[in-house]
């Protein structure tokens, strides 16, 4: 296959996060380039960047679907692509763009089951229907290919972190699923074997308890800096087996439903309490997974860096009990946009490799047999 030696694309990444706040826009230009046979992102930028709420209907369907019949599923598939068309041309409008602004929509889709150990993913959001509501190229289904080779077609975002925000030991990501990526030095050359996985839920919780006193959100996380541990709950959301597998391994959003947002919601502490138990649930179990990393790896330095995006990074409380628990980590939030946007940027990104039919799944992250090339293309019409 012939490839270009250097290649700039303008492409819109979208990404639905499991708190369903809504829909992340993310306009990015990407200079790529192969040297030497590698793929590597010479100059990125963020051109343009929205979050577009879910209807209040949406919401209510996607958190119902994973108990829907076979052919509910099937149609919300292919009306959820439409109506990701809908805020793309609603993005469009409010930018000033057009279709012959974009050379990719990259779609992450929406999570409904995630199964790597059954041999499953599955994120909706039809390619077809986004692609024929919008008028532009469409890229989705990042995750399949590498469930198929074995892996567990997550996390994403270590291709991010390698190819666009280089320089750190770690990478922590706090959406409704906390994840976080090292970047362990292998041999005396200085090469890097890059490992990740799913910390625990995280926002999922937040959010839902945030709403039983009338908030979207604990916003900096003043009410959990208020409230105290309730050591009761904070011994049952640590007590799962999951937190004792070694990596790689990823989370559901039903897993965290059922082990950590359900018994957060039935407990009878304060609420400001539960909060609070469940900042110190992350910080707890981000500390035991550096520490499981820094062991496995034989990754030992004096201090090490760790860059933090994701909602997550924007409350306050939680942040300053991730650092107290890990001392000899200096936490590094970046801007504003790169903290809100990550994810919807790394669709951008993996769009632009499948483009170049460059594999944008890591194996050594994953546990698959191999990289993988993931993403389904489809073409874009006139609308």
């Amino acid at each position: 296959m012939t490839r270009n030696v250097q290649t700039t694309y303008r492409i819109i990444g979208l990404m639905s996060g499991s708190s369903l706040d809504g829909l992340d826009v993310a306009y990015c230009r990407l200079d790529t380039a192969w040297e030497e046979g590698v793929f590597r992102i010479k100059n990125w930028e963020l051109l343009q960047a929205d979050t577009l709420p879910f209807s209040t209907e949406w919401q209510h369907r996607l958190r119902q679907l994973p108990s829907a019949t076979a052919f509910e599923f099937c149609e919300a598939n292919a009306a959820f692509g439409h109506y990701l068309g809908q805020l793309v041309n609603q993005f469009f409008d409010e930018k000033r763009l057009s279709a012959s602004d974009v050379d990719l929509i990259a779609s992450h889709g929406h999570t409904i089951f995630h199964e790597p150990k059954r041999g499953f993913t599955t994120q909706i959001g039809d390619g077809a229907a986004l692609a024929a509501a919008t008028g532009c190229q469409v890229a989705c289904d990042f995750r399949t290919a590498d469930v198929a080779l074995g892996g567990q077609g997550a996390p994403l975002a270590p291709m991010a972190d390698k190819l666009l925000f280089s320089g750190h030991d770690f990478y922590l990501n706090i959406g409704g699923i906390a994840n976080i990526t090292c970047h362990a030095p292998n041999d005396p050359n200085g090469a890097s074997r890059i490992v990740a996985f799913d910390v625990c839920g995280a926002n999922q919780a937040l959010n839902a308890l945030a709403q039983l006193v009338g908030q979207h959100y604990d916003k900096d996380g003043h009410l959990a800096a208020s409230g105290k541990l309730d050591p009761l709950l904070f011994n049952e959301i640590n007590n799962q087996a999951f937190f004792a597998e070694q990596y790689p391994k990823s989370l559901s959003n039903q897993w965290v439903q059922q082990h950590l947002t359900s018994p957060c919601l039935q407990a009878t502490s304060p609420i400001a309490d539960r909060l609070h138990t469940v900042c110190q649930h992350v910080a707890l179990q981000l500390e035991r997974s550096i520490a499981q990393v820094l062991e496995k790896e034989g990754f030992a330095k004096e201090s090490y860096s760790l860059l933090a995006t994701g909602g997550g990074a924007f409350n306050g409380y939680l942040m300053r009990c991730i650092q107290e628990h890990l001392p000899c980590v200096q936490v590094v939030i970046p801007e504003e946009n790169v903290v809100k946007f990550k994810e919807a940027l790394l669709m951008a990104l993996l769009g632009a490799m499948r483009l170049e039919a460059a594999p944008n799944c890591i194996a050594s992250v994953t546990g698959a047999r191999q990289n993988a090339l993931g993403g389904g293309v489809f073409g874009g019409m006139e609308v």
